[in-house]
């Protein structure tokens, strides 16, 4: 059974169970021992967020993957597409991601792709699980010359830079464009403004000195006022917000106004069905999308599937179905012909190469999708409770769903990362909405 990994690989408080040094150790000896499979010496890409404690856990995953016979090469600081891109490109059999994402600077957290660029399937992590609680498989540990080896990768920003712009239309340029990029003091500090600056725009940089504990702080995709307030100082044509790890995007328009996933979402939908590169004119999205999307998508002649939240879920109905776009609210943003894995920067690329290709600022291409009234929040909860067996909250649930009928919808679940219940009501009537979620959250706190 999966205890470790959860709905975006392992995470928790650095340095405390599960993410210990000893935790990562044995993951980098499990991993060397499951992908000897396909290659009796595999190779491991491993990089890192710039938080303090990713240090420790870099060097615990190579540690134990070499005592096992394989060699690892580390990247430094990188985002985590990056990581994804590079361990396809060198060929690798995993690639092994440091970093919490958009959580604060004391967590931590590890994810694992596979040699084809892709997380690994819950089956898969399931089973290097199993490996790193199995004493008898890592008993037998090479010595001498069969240990591995430990690389570092110099260049490795500049062919993450490179394999970016790629995906930018090579008879566009972003020249007399002004543009702000706020990296959160994350993975992206180096790489993000130079693909832009490398395309002909003028970048102001925002968020660019990490210090190790400075990650996501008031910055960012998670507070994009920072970036608004910037935009419209500068006067610029828009602005882009990362989080610590750059597989997430939200963007500003020149007056300031934040462009969620969604939202983005819809106008590049709209762009890709107008010149028929959207496969099967559908868009793969999440539960917690906001119900405009799908109506502006119909609109316009597509449609929408919905997954579980979580960006693995979008990307594996996108290989399912043979789509190719897709993504989430929160700007985890999947171009499938682009790349294996939500990516921030290549995201903000195929936004600007709409406005250029339509000569319409960010405002205008976002002004399309009608948004309807959604309020969310979250309950701290002392123990994840499958919600059937909480009798009081399962029918408060139902209720609620009778009540919004088919103007509406509830979504209520654990989150996959933290010791929360999310709670999201949407509806036309906001009245009715904010009534909901008031009664779904004082039931949580009182039953969970």
């Amino acid at each position: 059974m999966r205890e470790l990994f959860e709905t975006d690989g392992i995470r928790g408080k650095a340095n405390a169970y599960p993410m210990t040094p000893e935790m990562a150790m044995r993951l980098g000896q499990a991993l060397a021992v499951y992908f000897a499979k396909g290659d009796p010496q595999p190779r491991i890409v491993i990089g890192k967020d710039p938080r303090r404690s990713s240090y420790i856990f870099e060097f615990a995953v190579a540690a134990g993957a070499c005592s096992m016979g394989a060699s690892t090469y580390q990247l430094g600081p990188l985002p985590t597409p990056a990581i994804a891109f590079l361990t396809v490109s060198m060929r690798a059999q995993a690639g092994v991601v440091i970093s919490a994402s958009h959580n604060p600077f004391s967590d931590n957290g590890i994810k694992v792709f596979g040699g084809d660029g892709f997380k690994l399937p819950d089956a898969m992590e399931e089973e290097i699980e199993g490996l790193m609680r199995d004493e008898q498989a890592l008993k037998d540990r090479p010595t001498g010359a069969d240990l591995g080896r430990a690389y570092r990768i110099e260049d490795a920003s500049g062919r993450y830079i490179a394999f970016a712009k790629d995906t930018f239309p090579a008879h566009l340029t972003l020249r007399g464009l002004k543009i702000v990029v706020d990296c959160a003091n994350g993975a992206a500090y180096k790489v993000a403004p130079s693909v832009f600056e490398e395309l002909g725009a003028t970048v102001v940089e925002l968020s660019v000195y990490p210090d190790g504990t400075n990650i996501n702080r008031r910055c960012g995709a998670l507070h994009p006022d920072y970036v608004a307030r910037v935009t419209a100082r500068e006067k610029a044509h828009l602005g882009i917000a990362l989080d610590g790890d750059a597989d997430r995007v939200i963007m500003v328009d020149e007056k300031g106004d934040v462009v969620d996933g969604d939202a983005i979402m819809a106008l590049v939908a709209r762009n890709m069905l107008s010149n028929g590169t959207l496969k099967h004119n559908t868009v793969v999205a999440t539960i917690m999308s906001n119900m405009g999307l799908e109506a502006d998508l119909v609109r316009h002649g597509g449609r929408l599937v919905r997954t579980r939240v979580g960006d693995r879920y979008v990307l594996e109905e996108l290989r399912r179905s043979g789509c190719n776009f897709g993504g989430e609210q929160s700007g985890h943003l999947i171009f499938l012909d682009h790349a294996t894995t939500g990516d921030g920067v290549v995201a903000a690329l195929q936004v600007l190469s709409c406005m250029l290709s339509r000569g319409m600022p960010l405002s205008e291409l976002a002004a399309g999708m009608e948004r309807f009234p959604q309020m969310s929040a979250q309950v701290p909860v002392r123990r994840k409770v499958p919600l059937a067996e909480v009798p009081v909250m399962a029918r408060r649930i139902e209720e609620a769903n009778a009540r919004l009928s088919s103007n509406g919808r509830t979504v209520v679940r654990y989150s996959g990362t933290e010791s929360v219940l999310r709670i999201m009501v949407e509806g036309r009537d906001p009245v009715l909405v904010q009534q909901i979620l008031e009664m779904l959250v004082e039931t949580a706190r009182a039953q969970l």
